[in-house]
């Protein structure tokens, strides 16, 4: 009777329990002896259960076999299975999509291609998919062929005459279709496409040696290749932001930004290329890319344009040596003054660690090897000719840049008058922006010096006379410091011998206190001088010598306050905290806010003597400083916000084995008297400037 009639359904799945059972291939026996169309029900069927509950191996060789089938597919149903996986209403979750990428999408994709039509945003959503789904990526394996199928369907969007497949350079984004229309010609080249598909398969921040070496190879095979890679490396440094609007696996995806996902892997791929290249426009193309997408709107804010591409540029400035690393080392430290997104900024200090540990030097020191010119000549000055004026901008030894303009007859004013404003307007701004430039750079300079003084840095001096004496911007800076000179060998550490630097016949010398001055030879090693280390009598000649010659220092050095054969300071001492907190950052001092709040009464500041970062190679220890903070509870009167704060006893403790070990406590007696000294200095401005006023 008809009535009684099992369903195709009830009988595939009696048919899966026989199997399972050990009754033998009953799935494969009841497909065979369907009709072509019970055979296609069956598949949507088996695919449906598998996108559901990721059934067994048996029902992902029914959708095989199936697959293998000409069933008669509509584009409408081809659709439907796609939809299974990708879009708003798919059944599969994300995770086992990528999974069991190739099982779930054999089907659908030999609908789509028997039907000779489907979705193409569909396709292009399961494309992306393609891109992460587990399991082997190369060219013979199944994400990657079918990968092949899936562009082969998408084909290209129009025929633009690149001849590239519409998943490269795509239309998700403004990038893509500009590339297409401004290098056409270019991109339609031989080996290009298959070099650029290599390209947008890079999807982690560092590529593998072996990616890095198929990459080499077909880019060797494709025409014009290297251009193709600076072509679209500007294109990508040039790139504005837009709205960005691409297919995902769970819909659709709008954002803003300036490239998509694909376009986002691709950019990666090429960066990583080009870090194998050599031509004098590899550098500042990365550096371009890398501040374009590691910056936000007007180049500011903790929002990026793109922190994937970011991160990857950042990464490969870390990789350059020789020649290139110089000009590497000077990107990221100009990206590091513009960019403001944690992940990206971690990253320029990974690169920069990198970059450090090959040289042998500091990040610090190597840090010094970027600060550009900004076109001031070896006096540390500029000059730019506005008709019969003349932009003066100069840098002073206190580290304080200095703009001026002198006129025809050499008076000097303070601002351009307004004629020359309205001719050389932009002139008049760019002179300004240098400026402004500079003032941020000396900030930074001054500081540096610093933390080498109290680390005690030395340097070999060819690189001092370079990056210091002779540099223009922290020449003037570096000429009103008191330096040592090791007289009897580095590796000894002893026969130090102070003075100021001097032009001397072929170099330079460092003139002593008492008037004699000993030349820099080429062995020579120099430090900043520190008062600690000095006795009494040399503190006050310099201290005369310089007040002699009304010199002014960028710093505190000379006149800087020593502390050895003192107590440290019990505690109990009733401050300002805003005061305090701000003194603090300034000096280097981290660590948790104090509040009204559950962890917020008490906190310790912290400063490394000297950073970490700064510890030379080889260096025995790191130290630290501890000052412990209490709120003072005042929430009757500050608002509920922390207004004071009570220090505690201030103690150090020391760290040796790299940066993952652990600090241990440390006796006073046992710090070594820079630490000990630089410690209380900070302790004494702290409580003399924020001190609290009696109640």
């Amino acid at each position: 009777m008809v009535g009684t009639e099992k369903s195709l359904e009830v009988r595939l799945y009696e048919a899966g329990v026989r199997e399972r059972t050990g009754g033998g291939a009953a799935v494969q026996e009841l497909l065979q002896s369907l009709t072509v169309a019970e055979q296609r029900r069956a598949a949507l069927w088996f695919h449906e259960k598998l996108c559901r509950s990721g059934a067994g191996r048996g029902d992902e060789w029914a959708v095989w076999w199936l697959s293998t089938r000409r069933l008669g597919w509509s584009a409408a149903e081809a659709d439907e299975l796609l939809r299974r996986l990708v879009g708003a209403d798919a059944l599969v979750d994300p995770q086992q999509l990528l999974q069991q990428f190739a099982p779930l999408t054999l089907l659908p994709l030999s609908a789509a291609v028997e039907s000779g039509g489907c979705d193409r945003m569909l396709l292009r959503a399961a494309r992306t998919a393609s891109l992460s789904a587990w399991g082997d990526q190369d060219e013979d394996a199944a994400n990657a062929v079918i990968r092949r199928r899936l562009d082969a369907l998408i084909g290209p969007d129009a025929e633009d005459g690149t001849g590239l497949p519409g998943t490269l350079l795509d239309d998700e984004d403004g990038y893509g279709p500009r590339m297409r229309a401004e290098h056409t010609g270019m991109l339609g080249g031989p080996g290009v496409a298959a070099f650029l598909e290599h390209c947008a398969g890079q999807d982690k921040t560092r590529a593998t040696k072996r990616w890095r070496k198929r990459a080499a190879e077909l880019l060797a095979g494709a025409e014009r290749g290297e251009e193709v890679v600076r072509a679209l490396l500007e294109g990508m440094a040039e790139q504005p932001e837009h709205l960005v609007v691409a297919p995902q696996s769970w819909g659709v995806r709008r954002w803003a930004g300036i490239a998509s996902e694909r376009n986002e892997r691709l950019v990666r791929g090429l960066l990583w290329t080009a870090a194998a290249l050599r031509g004098a426009w590899v550098v500042p193309a990365i550096g371009e890319v890398a501040l374009n997408a590691g910056t936000g709107t007007g180049g500011s804010g903790g929002w990026c344009r793109n922190a994937r591409i970011a991160t990857g540029a950042v990464a490969v400035l870390g990789e350059f040596e020789g020649a290139q690393d110089e000009q590497a080392v000077r990107w990221l430290g100009r990206l590091k003054g513009r960019v403001r997104n944690r992940t990206v900024l971690k990253g320029i200090a990974t690169s920069l660690d990198a970059v450090a540990a090959r040289s042998g030097l500091t990040p610090s020191m190597l840090a010094e090897r970027g600060v550009p010119s900004l076109g001031l000549d070896a006096r540390g000055m500029r000059e730019e000719e506005l008709g019969a004026y003349t932009a003066v901008l100069s840098v002073e030894p206190s580290a304080t840049a200095s703009l001026s303009f002198r006129g025809p007859q050499g008076q000097v004013l303070k601002s351009a008058p307004k004629a020359v404003r309205e001719e050389y307007g932009e002139r008049v701004a760019a002179v300004r922006e240098a400026s402004k430039r500079l003032r941020a750079l000396l900030s930074a300079e001054r500081a540096r010096l610093e933390e080498h003084l109290v680390a005690g840095t030395r340097w070999p001096g060819a690189d001092w006379e370079r990056y210091y004496a002779d540099h223009p911007v922290t020449g003037p800076l570096a000429r009103a410091l008191v330096w040592e000179v090791c007289a009897d060998g580095a590796a000894a550490g002893t026969g130090w011998v102070s003075g100021v630097p001097e032009r001397a016949a072929g170099g330079w010398a460092l003139a002593g206190a008492e008037g004699t001055a000993v030349p820099l030879g080429a062995g020579a090693r120099l430090r900043l001088w520190h008062p600690v280390r000095a006795d009494e009598d040399e503190i006050r000649e310099w201290r005369a010598v310089l007040g002699e010659r009304a010199a002014r220092q960028p710093f505190r050095q000379v006149l800087r306050e020593v502390y050895r054969g003192v107590g440290v300071p019990a505690g109990g001492r009733v401050l300002e905290y805003g005061r305090v907190r701000a003194l603090m950052g300034e000096r280097g001092w981290g660590g948790g806010q104090l509040g009204y709040f559950g962890a917020g009464y008490a906190t310790e500041m912290v400063r490394e003597l000297p950073r970490r970062g700064d510890l030379a190679a080889g260096a025995e220890a790191a130290w630290r400083a501890v000052l412990p903070l209490e709120l003072v509870d005042r929430r009757d009167v500050d608002g509920g916000i922390a207004s004071r704060c009570v220090t505690g006893a201030l103690r150090f403790e020391r760290c040796e084995g790299g940066p993952r070990a652990p600090w241990e406590a440390a006796g006073t007696g046992a710090v070594p008297p820079l630490v000990l000294s630089e410690a209380l200095r900070d302790v004494a401005l702290f409580t003399e400037v924020a001190a609290a006023p009696a109640q």
